[in-house]
């Protein structure tokens, strides 16, 4: 007779497609092999971190402090391991492998996991882009690491060794900064992260304290960079990497960086470069001119560029900045002119004085006029008062006209069959990829208040986590928009059209409701419709295998 106990429905969802990234790049194996594992222990070190991505990215409010719960509602099995059950995934587990993870080395760690995906994925470094951005925490951290370092010297009962080890990680302070989240009142940590041109994967992400200046780590992210993956690539940055000591710390790399117009020659070139001297480029919109210059005692090749969408954008902004500056002048011309002066040298130095402020326009017109005092006052002698009128300045603002929209970026790759000016560009324009992988980061999911993150080591480790989230991601959006453009085929978006860059985050949507159905020891799947099974196609091996019938 049919008893619902012999009746079990977990969700799968998206998260077979997401356990075979991790499965195809060797996640679990990676990280068992650095981390070792513990006696008797019933779920490794692996199967956690790859727990832990899997609720990253399950695209459900459901925050960290939760996760045995979340696990209670998937096929955790059938997605991470046979025998895993999810109270074997609790806090206490959780906290464990996030301190190992941090005594091994996080980049250490990321790396291993991120070249192998290189290897495996066949990703080009021939550039890589550098960015960063922070991260807000509330509340107070206090650091475990020696109590779980004494609880691995027992275990492996060899202290010295573990001592050595255990000063080389230092934790990061989670203390105040400038914070890209526009929440200076709380504290934060920084998010370095470099990634590759090709499909924008994450190769190195590091941890570092809130109160760390980009300027000042730049370089030295860019040389570690190269150092560790022993690859020639093309380190492509913001203006922060573009300083003097910066330049000459990478001297041996090859950078591609937007020079800040802080510089007075970078600020002078824009604003003297006759329009004659651009060239169209192929990127509709833009256009450039190069020079050669020397900075920092390294020679290298300016690109002056110019874009028609930030120049009307920057006009626009000069329109409304020259009007408020005309009414805040005549203002502070109108207030002068109420004052009275004991001389008239006194006067026109009080209209030299407050005229130095004027940035968009000019006095004219100055009159000094002598007044008498009322019969009324008594005691009271000459005075003077000052008229004058204003006119725009126009060498001022030409020059701002002429700079609307233009900006600079420079690299020491001296040739141009290297290196061309129209492959600087589109390299500086894909620099959003960062700003794409750090959007996708600020999820908040990833950071929730959960009981076992309670110290800076923590945090770090689970930045490097959100790291591998965003690894599995960004290669599975970048395998399934190949596959879909070599053989010439198309899914459909939101709105049913046809289209060959989906989104992984729409691809995921569509796999909502998929179930695995066990009714007496036989297994199968719900609500596996065939659009499903046609996006499957395009994508590895790995992740058709946990939508395959498996009974």
């Amino acid at each position: 007779m049919f008893s619902t106990k012999d009746l079990e429905l977990k969700k799968i969802d998206h998260l077979g497609i997401v356990a075979g990234i991790v499965d195809s790049i060797g996640i679990v194996e990676i990280i068992n092999n650095l981390l070792g594992s513990e006696p008797g222990e019933k779920v490794s070190a692996g199967q956690v971190v790859k727990a832990m991505i899997l609720n990253g990215l399950s695209m459900m409010s459901q925050p960290l402090y939760m996760f045995p719960k979340f696990f209670e509602l998937i096929a955790c099995e059938h997605l991470i391991g046979v025998g895993v059950k999810a109270e074997y995934l609790n806090d206490d587990k959780l906290g464990r492998v996030l301190d190992k993870l941090f005594i091994k080395g996080l980049d250490t760690v990321f790396l291993a996991v991120s070249l192998n995906a290189v290897e495996i994925y066949q990703i080009s470094l021939s550039s890589s882009h550098l960015d960063s951005t922070s991260f807000h925490v509330d509340g107070e951290y206090e650091n475990s690491l020696p109590s779980v370092i004494f609880e691995n010297q027992k275990e492996s009962g060899s202290l010295e060794k573990e001592n050595k080890e255990s000063q080389s990680p230092q934790a990061i302070k989670l203390t105040y900064g400038y914070s890209r989240d526009h929440r200076p009142d709380l504290k934060q940590f920084i998010t370095q992260l470099v990634c590759s041109g090709d499909g924008d994967i994450p190769i190195y992400i590091k941890a570092v304290s809130g109160n760390e200046v980009d300027s000042k780590k730049f370089g030295e992210i860019a040389v570690e960079y190269q150092k560790r993956i022993q690859v020639d690539s093309l380190i492509v940055a913001d203006s922060a990497l573009y300083t003097e000591s910066n330049i000459k710390l990478m001297s041996s790399l090859k950078w591609l960086t937007r020079v800040p117009l802080t510089i007075k020659s970078a600020k002078n070139l824009v604003m003297s470069l006759a329009e004659s001297e651009f060239v169209k480029s192929e990127k509709v919109g833009y256009s450039y001119a190069e020079k050669k210059i020397t900075y920092g005692d390294i020679e290298q090749r300016w690109l002056i560029v110019q874009s028609q969408d930030r120049k009307k954008s920057d006009l626009k902004k000069l329109s409304k900045k020259i009007e408020k500056a005309l009414t805040n002048t005549q203002t502070k011309l109108k207030n002068l002119s109420q004052e009275k002066f004991a001389c008239a040298a006194d006067a026109r130095k009080e209209l030299t004085k407050i005229s130095k402020e004027f940035k968009y326009h000019q006095v004219e017109n100055i009159e000094v006029i002598e007044k008498d005092p009322n019969v009324k006052e008594e005691n009271q002698s000459k005075y003077y008062q000052i008229l004058a009128t204003v006119s725009e300045n126009k060498d001022v603002i030409d020059q701002e006209i002429l700079s609307a929209g233009r900006f600079i970026i420079a690299t020491n790759v001296l040739s141009e069959t290297e290196l061309s000016s129209e492959k600087m560009l589109s390299e500086y324009k894909a620099q959003q990829s960062c700003e794409r992988g750090f959007s996708f980061l600020k999820n908040p999911l990833f950071l929730a208040d959960s009981i076992f993150l309670k110290s800076p080591e923590r945090i770090e480790a689970l930045a490097m986590i959100m790291g591998l989230c965003l690894l599995v991601y960004t290669l599975a959006q970048r395998e399934i928009r190949a596959a879909l453009k070599s053989l010439n085929y198309t899914v459909k978006n939101q709105l049913g059209k046809a289209i060959n860059n989906p989104t992984m985050r729409w691809i995921f949507q569509c796999f909502q409701s998929v179930h695995l159905v066990t009714f007496q020891q036989k297994t199968d799947f719900y609500n596996l419709t065939s659009e499903m099974k046609y996006i499957l196609l395009f994508l590895p091996e790995a992740c058709r295998n946990y939508y395959r019938y498996i009974s």
